[in-house]
This record gives C-alpha cells, sequence and structure tokens, in this order.
C-alpha cells in the first residue's frame, strides 16, 4: 500500500473535497482518502502508481502539486457511524434555523435573516449531500448535486431581486429585535455544532469540512446581528440590506461550486 500527499491550495470547504472525492472514486486503485482541509492537504492511500490519481487531481484545476509518495498501511478504526451520527445533528441544526430564519425574516422584513437562512440552507444541502449520496452512483452523485446547486442558485437570484426592489421602493424599516434575537439563536446552534464537530476529533474528510463551513455561519450570524443594532441606531433599513445581498453573494457562491460537482 503506498500514501501520496498532495497540496492542493484551492481546497477550502465541502465543495472541492466532494470534486476529488467524485473524481477519484472510479480509480480502483483509490483505497482511502484523508483530507487536512485547514492545511489544504490530501493523503491518498492508493495501490500501484499515483500517476493516473494525480491526473484525475489535476484536471480539476485546484492547484494541486504532489509532495511525496511512499509506503504505508491502510488506517484502521475510523468511526464512521459516530461520524455520521455528528453530520446528521449538524444537518437537522442547520436545517431547522433555515425554516426558523426564513419564516421570522419575512415577517419581521429582514433581508438580513432571510439570506442568513439561505445560508444554512445551503449548508444543509452540503452535509446532506454528503450523507445522501454515500455508496451511491457517480451519476446519482452528479445529479445531486446539480438540483441542489440549481436550487440553490435560484434562491440567492430571488433574493438579490428582493434587495434591489427593497433599495428602489419605500420598504418599511425591519424590525431589528428579531433581526437580534433570532441571529443570537442560530449563533448558539452553530456553536453546539461546532462543539459537536470539534468533540469527534476527526481528521476525516466532512468533519475539518463542516467546522470550517460553521465557522463561517457564526461570521455571518456575528455581521447580521450587527446590521440589526444599526438598523436600531440609524433607524435605516440600509444595514438589513447591505448585510443581506452580502449574504447572498457568498450563498450565490455555494452554488457554483456545488455545480462543478456535476
Amino acid at each position: 500500500m503506498n500514501k501520496s500527499t498532495f497540496k492542493i491550495t484551492k481546497m477550502d470547504c465541502p465543495s472541492e473535497e466532494q470534486m476529488i472525492r467524485m473524481k477519484l472514486e472510479p480509480l480502483s486503485q483509490v483505497k482511502h482518502l484523508e483530507f487536512d482541509i485547514p492545511a489544504r492537504k490530501l493523503e491518498v492511500f492508493h495501490q500501484e502508481e499515483v500517476h493516473p490519481i494525480q491526473k484525475a487531481i489535476g484536471a480539476l484545476n485546484l492547484n494541486d502539486q504532489l509532495q511525496d509518495t511512499s509506503e504505508a498501511e491502510l488506517p484502521v478504526g475510523i468511526d464512521e457511524s459516530h461520524q455520521r451520527k455528528i453530520l446528521w445533528w449538524v444537518l437537522g441544526i442547520n436545517f431547522a434555523f433555515f425554516v426558523v430564519e426564513m419564516t421570522t425574516g419575512w415577517i419581521s422584513r429582514s433581508m438580513g435573516l432571510v439570506a442568513d437562512s439561505l445560508d444554512m440552507l445551503a449548508d444543509s444541502i452540503v452535509y446532506g449531500l454528503s450523507l445522501f449520496a454515500v455508496g451511491a452512483a457517480i451519476s446519482r452523485k452528479k445529479k445531486v448535486a446539480k438540483v441542489s446547486g440549481y436550487f440553490q442558485m435560484g434562491l440567492a437570484l430571488l433574493g438579490f431581486a428582493e434587495v434591489l426592489r427593497r433599495f428602489f421602493s419605500e420598504s418599511e424599516t425591519p424590525l431589528f429585535q428579531w433581526m437580534i434575537i433570532i441571529s443570537v439563536l442560530a449563533l448558539i446552534g452553530n456553536l453546539v455544532s461546532l462543539w459537536l464537530i470539534n468533540k469527534a476529533k476527526s481528521k476525516e474528510a466532512h468533519m475539518q469540512a463542516s467546522a470550517i463551513f460553521t465557522s463561517n455561519d457564526i461570521i455571518v450570524n456575528g455581521g447580521v446581528i450587527l446590521a440589526g443594532i444599526l438598523v436600531y441606531w440609524l433607524e435605516s433599513k440600509w444595514p438589513d440590506l447591505a448585510i443581506g445581498g452580502i449574504v447572498f453573494a457568498f450563498v450565490m457562491r455555494g452554488a457554483i461550486r456545488i455545480l462543478k460537482l456535476a
């Protein structure tokens, strides 16, 4: 058994990880993959030569570099069932807050909450794609990725359209109390998710990627809270529209990355 280590500088979220997995899955010599997302590193445990693997990864244009290849034993004792259980919890938390934030966002007229809810949905799609497609055929994975990506892109475009409509119309100032309270609850939910992921102490693929996504969500939650405070201070809708537009841009970026899987 050989272990080849790749440095992949453009691998920074679950989208790139899924792209690599789908690309390498048809190669029978690949036996196991270990991702270190923060370090932008991938370890491939494989048989035979590394050249087909290097060619497959290179086709993704993620700025990869083969660092070394050496003999190694296949890792054992990976508790995949425990990791899946944690990911199901994280998915559930994200989807629940998508529903809560979307509902309260429209009630309170806050585009920041609506945008944050779609960001939660985007994460749920990524986690769900990972779990739903385990063991499935490549064609099925690509179909799920395409549907998810177009759905997320459509939501982002609708969000941008609504931001522009409110920008050019005499729309009411959002209810800052709802913005702050719901965002604080979402922040707590994301902190719990991050605690669950870190508790696993796993270097496995989806776990580290999920930790990065959840950390980004915490930053977004803080942005919506800040926008709510500025809406109160300035008695203006502009901070809410600004944070909404920024978060919708992140959602669109995520949709484009998911579509690359297809």
